[in-house]
């Protein structure tokens, strides 16, 4: 069955059957974006997210069919967003990749950039600024070939939540994020660096989501008002993978 496709100028969407098809599809994007950045810049810069969506492709690029498509030794993992939990916490960004990807494929410690939220939030987001400066350099533009993000229920992606005055940042690179329960405080990347990525992928699965994508993703202004819909690709593109069941009332 053919994927449907809704293009507009340098973004677009593309409706999956299910998660797996979805994974599949994002795991193609993932090494065929890392062979283009590794043969132009010798390294691929890529910040992932946590949660259940993305594990699957994290499980697939791990296996035995795709972790030999990759040279992981040019290939740096960095985070678009941390809890403020040890790095072995079930809560963990970090742990969420580590598992089922970053422990099965041949990657110099060097290579992963994570975000040390154990450490509270506001040393782990000054730190994890600092290691992005470093690593793309003070005079270069700081952008990540690929970042890949989620959608929740209430629009927000990565850390970045509506209504949140850290939207409005436009200096700092990573932020922390304080939540009313200091249990759940985390560090988060912010919009201008978001938007800045060559590449900006978004994978979106389930019927708990179709709501929010009808408003981020149709002609409404409402779009605004939600974190993820202010995502705009200054000199890259954005693809958005949406099962059938996240796709069910985009233009309804």
């Amino acid at each position: 069955m053919e994927t449907p496709v809704i293009e507009k100028s340098n973004w677009k969407i593309e409706v999956l059957s299910d998660l797996e098809a979805l994974s599949l599809r994002a795991a193609s994007i993932f090494v065929s974006a890392s062979r283009n950045s590794i043969a132009k810049r010798k390294r691929f810069a890529v910040a992932i997210s946590g949660g259940s969506t993305p594990r699957r492709l994290y499980t697939l690029l791990g296996s035995e069919a795709y972790r030999n498509q990759v040279d992981w030794q040019y290939v740096h993992f960095f985070w678009a967003d941390e809890r403020c939990v040890p790095k072995d916490d079930e809560a963990s960004n970090f742990r969420t990749a580590f598992d089922p990807l970053l422990s099965k494929i041949a990657l110099p410690d060097k290579n992963i950039h994570r975000i040390r939220g154990e450490e509270g939030p506001d040393k782990a987001a000054r730190d994890y600024e600092g290691e992005i400066r470093r690593f793309f350099g003070e005079s270069e533009r700081r952008g990540f070939d690929l970042i890949i993000l989620g959608v929740g229920e209430d629009g927000h992606t990565a850390s970045l939540f509506p209504s949140s005055k850290s939207l409005e940042e436009t200096v700092r690179l990573a932020i922390p994020v304080y939540l009313e329960e200091p249990g759940k405080n985390r560090v988060t990347l912010t919009l201008s660096v978001l938007s800045n990525a060559d590449q900006i992928l978004f994978l979106v699965v389930g019927a708990s989501k179709a709501a929010v994508l009808s408003e981020i993703l149709g002609e409404k202004e409402k779009k605004k008002g939600f974190p993820a819909g202010l995502i705009c690709p200054v000199h890259g593109n954005m693809t958005w993978l949406i099962d059938q069941e996240a796709a069910g009332k985009l233009g309804g």
